[in-house]
Parts: C-alpha cells; sequence; structure tokens
C-alpha cells in the first residue's frame, strides 16, 4: 500500500500545521509518514502547488483545510478500502 505521504513545501504555514497535526494524532502512529516537499519535483509542484498541504494514501487524496476530525475519518476510509 504505501506510506502516508503530506505534501509540503517550506514556508508554508498551513503545512507546518498539518505536520504537526498528523504527529499529534494517536489514530497514525505506525503509519510511516513521508513528507514530500513538492518544490524539488516540477511535476509535483504543478499537481500539488495550489492545493498544499495534501495528504495521500493509496491513492486517495485529502486536501488542505483539514483538521483533527477530517484526517481522521479520511484515514479510517482509505485503512478500510
Amino acid at each position: 500500500m504505501g506510506p502516508l505521504i503530506l505534501y509540503s513545501t517550506s514556508g508554508c504555514a498551513l503545512c507546518e500545521q498539518a505536520l504537526e497535526l498528523l504527529f499529534a494524532l494517536p489514530e497514525l502512529h505506525g503509519a510511516g509518514l513521508t513528507v514530500v516537499d513538492v518544490a524539488d519535483d516540477d511535476v509535483l509542484a504543478e499537481r500539488y502547488g495550489a492545493r498544499l498541504p495534501v495528504l495521500a494514501f493509496a491513492g486517495d487524496e485529502l486536501d488542505a483545510p483539514f483538521d483533527r476530525h477530517a484526517v481522521v475519518r479520511w484515514w479510517q476510509h482509505v485503512r478500510r478500502d
């Protein structure tokens, strides 16, 4: 299935908040979070730049803005598929 991915970039306040939120969620412990800076890849920057931060897992994506409840609901959904 692969890891849980946070598409992000440096200097993005929403991205930093999202990362803090993800680290604080016990539901995600052990999920293997990978943070990908879209600034390092033109294709990813084009795809995600205006939507950051974006969570991705197994082909499903959750765009910002999201809060604890949205992440937990989304995570439960993608883990069941």
